[in-house]
């Protein structure tokens, strides 16, 4: 698909946005000549060093401390991006925020783990969309919504059954979501990028499957750039993944389990994972952990 978008003097709001995948969302907004970058993270800090290496671009940086986990918070931040920057919605929402818990179901505590990842990783894409989708669609003109989902959401993994899960929710409601926008012909387009494991750091030590390797961040970003800016449905990548997918949806399970398990690895990935380490102390301010990490 030919590109038929650009973010030349548009307005972009990413979450997650003081580091990783999010710090580069914000820079390839701002190199390609977005007139404004909305900064979202729990994280001041990182997120003007962000808002720095925006603006050295020419780009307006707009930096809202938000603790996506929270609806309240949500709706107050988008409140505050209308009435003191008279910005009603994104022209491009990339909704990248996300948090990872790694071991058994049966380790994650229900208040500190299963429920923050489900909160960040599901639950915040679709309010913060409800906040901004009904002045995006009155528009009339083409916009975007980007959706960081994973590859565990297609399929099935040990030792991240939470977090595969909230992926498994945004796949689910970005597609539906689609589909209702393109039934009533509106020009916001839904993307939903469902990448393997990639080095940023939030998966540190997993293995990738095999002939999977882990992806580089900048090859990550620019894949769902690409598909965003063509509207395309759903990214999955690399190739394997769609492999793997396609496989799983033939075999029976018992099979599908033998082929993951012994021959591609699937079921391994995770064996020692170690993540990114939190640092030494924490951030004044900070209502929730960072935007992008693991959870011990």
């Amino acid at each position: 698909m030919k590109p038929n978008f650009s973010v030349r003097g548009k307005t972009v709001l990413i979450t997650g946005a003081g580091m990783g995948l999010g710090r580069l969302y914000a820079l390839r907004a701002a190199s390609e000549g977005a007139s404004t970058v909305v900064l979202w993270d729990v994280d001041p800090v990182s997120m003007h060093d962000v808002g720095r290496e925006v603006r050295a671009h020419g780009t307006k940086a707009v930096e809202q401390q938000v603790d996506v986990s929270e609806l309240a918070t949500i709706q107050a931040t988008a409140a505050a991006l209308r009435d003191e920057y008279g910005i009603d919605a994104p022209d491009l929402l990339i909704n990248n925020a996300g948090i990872v818990k790694s071991g058994p179901f049966w380790d994650h505590d229900s208040e500190r783990h299963t429920r923050a990842i489900m909160n960040i990783n599901a639950l915040a894409p679709m309010y913060i969309t409800a906040e901004f989708l009904p002045a995006m669609m009155k528009r009339g003109t083409a916009q975007r919504i980007l959706n960081i989902a994973s590859a565990a959401g297609t399929l099935a993994n040990p030792n991240m059954s939470v977090y595969a899960a909230s992926k498994w929710a945004i796949i689910g409601w970005g597609e539906s979501l689609r589909l209702e926008l393109e039934h009533h012909k509106s020009p916001v387009k839904v993307t939903t990028f469902c990448p393997s494991y990639i080095s940023t750091g939030m998966f540190e030590g997993v293995k990738g499957p095999l002939l999977t390797p882990i992806m580089s961040p900048d090859t990550a970003v620019e894949r769902a750039w690409q598909a965003m800016l063509s509207g395309a449905p759903i990214k999955l990548t690399p190739w394997t993944a769609k492999l793997a997918m396609a496989m799983r949806g033939v075999l029976p399970t018992r099979a599908w389990d033998a082929v993951a398990g012994n021959v591609f690895k699937v079921y391994n990935s995770m064996d020692h994972f170690i993540g990114r380490q939190a640092p030494a102390t924490s951030t004044p301010g900070a209502t929730s952990a960072p935007a992008t990490k693991e959870l011990p």
